[in-house]
C-alpha cells in the first residue's frame, strides 16, 4: 500500500483528506496526518465567535478531546470538523502539535522538530498562512515574542490569549494603565479585523479599528459600499480611524521605567499613529493581512514566490510527488484566501491523487463570497466596480437601513455584484454570476425582481453546482444528494454536509434549496420547537418532565433530560428563568446558568463598566430620592446619570468592584433593567393633576410596579398605564399597556412594540375596576411566562398564540386554569426578594471581583513524530 503524508490539518488539509478518502482512498493509502497546532481539525472561521464566547460552549463541551474520545458535530457546535474517532475511523494516524521541518525529496520522507522521520509516496502540503505583524516599533518583547497586550488573530491559541487577557483581573489592569483600561485597539479593518473588533465588544471592551486606507474591506469592498458598512458598524459603537497608519506601540512596565533594554516585563499602554497623535489603550490586535506559511517548502528546494507554485493539478512544479493546497498554494499568480477555492483545489487534488480523474485539471475560481462581518450580512463577487466606459453599472443605496447594492455588467454578462446590509438576491445574482446567463434588460431587476416568483422557486433553479455554502464548500447538489439519501430536515442536512455552520449568512439559503428539495412535505424541523437546543423537548413537555421528576436545578435536568446527560452552555440561561418561575420556592441556584447581569444584578456597558437603575414606581420619586442619588453620584464620581425611557433615574460608568458599595449607599430596591423580567411600568399623572385624566393611571402603575416588581420571564417584560385615550404613556405600544376610558373602566393592550419592532398591541379586555386590571394583567403575564418561548417578546407571543385563544383562557377561563394561574404568580410574588436588600445581598467570594471563566481548550495528546 502507498504511503500518503498531509503536513497540515487545517481546514484545507482535512478537505483535501474528505475528497481523497470519497474517492477510495483509505484503501489506496496509508494515511499520516501532521498538525502543527495541537488540536483536532477546527472551523477557523468560528473563530471570532470563540472570541465574543458564542462558541465558547464548543471548545467546552468536546474538552474530551484530550482525552481522545469521541466528539460528534452537534456536540461541539461544529468548531471541531473532525473528532479523533474520525481520524480512527478512516485508519488515519494523526501527529498533533509536531512541526514538519524539512522533507527529504530524494529519501522521500519527512523530518519533525522532535526528531521523527515519515516516509512517504505522495506527500501533500496545507500549511496554510500566519499573521502578517508589521514592522512597528513596539511590537516585539523580543525576537521570538510578542509584547504583553499584543495579539494576532489567525488561531485558537490567539483567541484564547485574548479571552485571558480581556477576563483577567480588571482591577489589576486599571491600577497600572489608568485611563486606557479595557480599551483595545484592532490594526486592520479587513474581515479579520472587523470580526476580532465584534468579538472584543461583546466582552464590553471599547474597540478602536485603524485602517491604513479609507476603504473598510478594501480587498472585497469599494468606496461606497465600504460607507454604508462604516455607517453600520458606527452605529454599533466601533471607533473607527480610516487613513491612519500606527508608527509605534507604545509600552509601559517596570523593565520600561527602569530604563533597561529588556523589553520582555513591558505591556502595551497606547498606540502612536504616523501624525504623531497618540491613543491609550491596553490591547492591540493585529489583523494587517496573512503571509503563506512557504519556509517548508523554500528549506526543502520547491519553487516559491508569494506561495508554492503549482501547475493546474495542484502539483508543485518541480516534484511530481507533492501536491500543494490552499492558502499556501500559488496557481497561475493568484493566491486565494477565502475557503470557495481551495475547496476547488482540493477536489482536483484527490481526483489526480486518487487517479479518479487524471486528467482533471484547476483552472483558477471566480470569487464569489458571502460572509457576514460583525453582524451585517456581506456578499460580494466579480468586480466591484466598472472598469471599462462601455460597463453597465446599476447602484442602489439606502443609508438608513444600511443597505448598498451594485451590479456590473459587461458585453451582457454579469461580472460583478456588491451586496452589504441586505443579501436577498445573492442566490439568483450567484446563479447568473456563475452561469453567465442572460440578463433582463431593465438591470435593475437584478436587484429587486428576478427570483421575485419566489424564494422556493428560485432555489429549486439553481444549477446543482452553485455554491450555497462558501465556508464549508456545500453546493446546491450536496444538499439534494442529502435529502435523496434521507434526510428529512434542514438540520440534518445542515449537520451532514456543515452547510450553515461557519459564518451563518448562507442558512437561509441553505433552508430555500433544501425546502425546495423536499418539495415542501416533511421540512418542519423538531429542532424548531425545542425550548432550548441542549434539551430536545418543546416547552410544555420540557415543563411537565421537570414536575415530574421535581427537577430543581439546570444540572439536574442535563442529567436527565440530555442526550447522554452532557450540558449545553447555551441552554443554561433560559433554563435558569424557567425553574425560577417553576419552584419559586425551591429552586437549586447555579452561578454558571446565569449571565453576567444577572450575576451581579446590573446592566453591562460596552465598556465593561455597569449601570445602576433604582426602582421609582410608576416614575414618581420625591426629594429625598433625588437628593440620595445626587449624593451617591458625587461621592462614586458617576460619569453619567440619564433619564431612562421608563421613567426612572440610571447611574452609568459603575465598576463591577463598586456595584455593591453604590447600591448600600443609595439605599433603594433594584429597578431590575437588566434581566429577562418584568422591567418597569410607565405612566402618566392621570386623574391627580391632568385636566384629560379619566383614570388614577399613577395609582394603577404604581400597585403594578410594586406586585410584579421583579418578576421573571422568558423576555422583558415592559408595562404602562395611560389615563385616558390620549395615551401619553405609550400604553398601546408595550408588552402590557392598560388605558382609562369613560365609564372608569380600563383596556388592556397586550403584544406591542416600539422598538425595532413596531407593533400595536391587540385588546385583551375591558374591565370595570382597578382590583380586575391587577388581577387580568398577572394572569395574562403568568400565561406568558408558562407558554413563550425562551426570549420570545409578547408582540411575538401574542400573535403566535392567536387573540382569541388569549382571550378564552386569560378572561373567560374557558380551560379552567385561570385560578391555577394566578396561584403561581402569587407564588412568585410571595418569594420575591429584592438582590440589593441589606440582609440578602449574596456573598459569594469573588462575585464582584473574579473574572469570568476561560474557555478550556481541548488539547489532543502528542504522539510521535506534527502540522497545520
Amino acid at each position: 500500500m502507498r504511503r500518503l503524508v498531509v503536513v497540515g490539518n487545517g481546514m484545507s488539509g482535512a478537505r483535501a483528506l474528505e475528497e481523497i478518502l470519497a474517492r477510495g482512498g483509505g484503501e489506496q493509502f496509508a494515511i499520516t496526518v501532521f498538525g502543527d497546532e495541537p488540536y483536532g481539525n477546527y472551523n477557523r472561521i468560528l473563530l471570532s465567535e470563540v472570541l465574543a464566547n458564542a462558541a465558547g460552549d464548543a471548545a467546552q463541551r468536546s474538552s474530551t478531546v484530550g482525552t481522545g474520545e469521541a466528539v460528534d458535530n452537534d456536540d461541539a457546535d461544529d468548531l471541531y470538523l473532525n473528532p479523533l474517532d474520525w481520524y480512527d475511523e478512516n485508519g488515519i494516524t494523526l501527529h498533533a502539535g509536531v512541526r514538519i521541518v524539512r522533507i527529504d525529496r530524494h529519501a522521500k520522507v519527512v523530518l519533525g522538530d522532535d526528531g521523527s522521520v515519515t516516509p512517504y509516496d505522495v506527500l501533500v502540503l496545507a500549511t496554510g498562512s500566519r499573521s502578517f505583524f508589521p514592522p512597528v516599533e513596539g511590537m516585539w518583547a523580543s525576537n521570538t515574542e510578542l509584547t504583553r497586550g499584543v495579539f494576532g488573530f489567525r488561531s485558537l491559541d490567539d483567541a484564547q490569549a485574548m479571552l485571558a487577557h480581556v477576563e483577567g483581573d480588571a482591577a489589576q489592569r486599571s491600577s497600572t494603565i489608568g485611563d486606557s483600561h479595557r480599551t483595545a485597539v484592532v490594526i486592520g479593518g479587513g474581515l479579520l479585523g472587523l470580526e476580532a473588533a465584534a468579538g472584543l465588544q461583546k466582552h464590553g471592551v471599547a474597540v478602536h479599528v485603524v485602517h491604513p486606507t479609507e476603504v473598510l474591506m478594501n480587498q472585497q469592498l469599494e468606496a461606497e459600499a465600504s460607507k454604508v458598512l462604516r455607517s453600520k458598524l458606527e452605529q454599533m459603537g466601533m471607533h473607527l480611524h480610516l487613513g491612519v497608519k500606527t508608527n509605534e506601540i507604545l509600552t509601559t512596565g517596570d523593565a520600561a521605567e527602569r530604563g533597561s533594554t529588556d523589553r520582555g516585563q513591558r505591556r502595551v499602554s497606547g498606540v502612536r499613529f504616523t501624525d504623531g497623535s497618540d491613543l491609550a489603550c491596553d490591547m492591540v490586535v493585529v489583523t494587517a493581512g496573512i503571509r503563506p506559511n512557504i519556509g517548508l517548502a523554500m528549506v526543502s528546494g520547491l519553487e516559491t514566490q508569494r506561495a508554492i507554485v503549482v501547475d493546474d493539478k495542484m502539483r508543485s512544479v518541480d516534484d511530481d510527488a507533492i501536491f500543494v493546497v490552499g492558502e499556501c498554494a500559488q496557481h497561475r499568480g493568484e493566491v486565494y484566501g477565502v475557503v470557495g477555492p481551495l475547496w476547488e483545489q482540493a477536489a482536483v487534488l484527490a481526483d489526480v491523487v486518487t487517479g479518479a480523474n487524471p486528467d482533471a485539471e484547476y483552472h483558477g475560481s471566480r470569487l464569489a463570497t458571502k460572509l457576514k462581518v460583525a453582524g451585517v450580512d456581506v456578499a460580494q463577487m466579480g468586480v466591484k466596480a466598472p472598469e471599462r466606459e462601455s460597463d453597465e453599472f446599476v447602484q442602489f443605496s439606502e443609508t438608513g437601513r444600511g443597505v448598498y447594492q451594485t451590479v456590473v455588467i459587461r458585453d451582457g454578462t454579469l461580472i460583478g455584484a456588491t451586496l452589504v446590509g441586505d443579501v436577498s438576491k445573492v442566490a439568483a445574482l450567484t446563479q447568473a454570476f456563475d452561469s453567465r446567463s442572460a440578463l433582463p434588460e431593465e438591470r435593475i431587476k437584478l436587484l429587486f425582481d428576478l427570483g421575485a416568483a419566489g424564494d422556493e422557486s428560485a432555489a429549486a433553479d439553481l444549477p446543482d453546482d452553485t455554491q450555497i455554502c462558501n465556508c464549508n464548500g456545500v453546493s446546491k447538489g450536496d444538499l439534494v444528494a442529502c435529502v435523496e439519501h434521507g434526510a428529512d430536515s434542514v438540520s440534518a442536512c445542515m449537520a451532514q454536509t456543515r452547510a450553515g455552520k461557519g459564518c451563518g449568512s448562507c442558512k437561509g439559503l441553505v433552508t430555500e434549496v433544501v425546502e425546495a428539495a423536499l418539495g415542501g412535505a416533511g421540512t418542519e424541523d423538531p429542532a424548531d420547537s425545542y425550548y432550548v437546543p441542549g434539551i430536545p423537548l418543546d416547552k410544555p413537555t420540557l415543563m411537565h418532565e421537570i414536575r415530574t421528576r421535581e427537577l430543581k436545578s439546570v444540572s439536574s435536568v442535563f442529567a436527565a433530560l440530555a442526550p447522554d446527560g452532557r450540558e449545553h452552555v447555551g441552554s443554561k440561561m433560559g433554563l435558569t428563568a424557567l425553574l425560577r418561575m417553576m419552584w419559586p420556592d425551591d429552586v437549586v441556584d447555579e452561578r454558571d446558568g446565569r449571565f453576567i447581569n444577572d450575576r451581579v444584578h446590573a446592566n453591562i456597558q460596552r465598556d465593561g463598566t455597569f449601570s445602576v437603575v433604582p426602582r421609582m414606581s410608576g416614575g414618581v420619586t420625591d426629594a429625598a430620592q433625588l437628593r440620595r442619588i445626587a449624593d451617591v453620584a458625587e461621592k462614586h464620581d458617576i460619569p453619567m446619570i440619564k433619564l431612562t425611557g421608563g421613567q426612572r433615574i440610571d447611574l452609568l460608568g459603575v465598576p463591577k468592584e463598586k456595584l455593591p458599595e453604590v447600591w448600600a449607599d443609595l439605599d433603594m430596591p433594584s429597578g431590575w433593567a437588566y434581566g429577562k423580567s418584568f422591567r418597569t411600568v410607565k405612566t402618566c399623572v392621570g386623574t391627580d393633576f391632568c385636566r384629560f385624566g379619566l383614570g388614577d393611571s399613577t395609582r394603577l402603575g404604581i400597585d403594578l410596579e410594586e406586585r410584579y416588581k421583579g418578576i421573571e420571564g422568558p423576555a422583558k417584560m415592559k408595562l404602562a398605564v395611560s389615563g385616558c385615550p390620549r395615551n401619553c404613556a405609550e400604553s398601546m405600544v408595550k408588552d402590557v399597556g392598560l388605558v382609562a376610558i369613560e365609564g372608569g373602566q380600563w383596556q388592556i393592550y397586550v403584544g406591542g412594540a416600539a422598538g425595532a419592532t413596531i407593533r400595536k398591541g391587540d385588546i385583551l379586555a375591558t374591565v370595570d375596576s382597578h382590583e380586575e386590571a391587577m388581577t387580568i394583567t398577572g394572569r395574562f403575564l403568568q400565561y406568558y411566562r408558562e407558554n413563550a418561548n425562551w426570549l420570545e417578546r409578547t408582540y411575538d407571543f401574542v400573535p403566535r398564540m392567536g387573540l382569541d385563544h388569549l382571550i378564552a383562557v386569560v378572561v373567560d377561563d374557558t380551560e379552567g386554569i385561570a385560578a391555577e394561574l394566578d396561584a403561581r404568580m402569587q407564588a412568585s410574588v410571595d418569594r420575591y426578594v429584592d438582590p440589593w436588600a441589606a440582609d440578602q445581598t449574596e456573598s459569594t467570594p469573588g462575585q464582584f471581583h473574579d473574572a469570568l471563566p476561560l474557555v478550556p481548550l481541548p488539547q489532543v495528546p502528542v504522539r510521535e513524530g506534527s502540522h497545520r
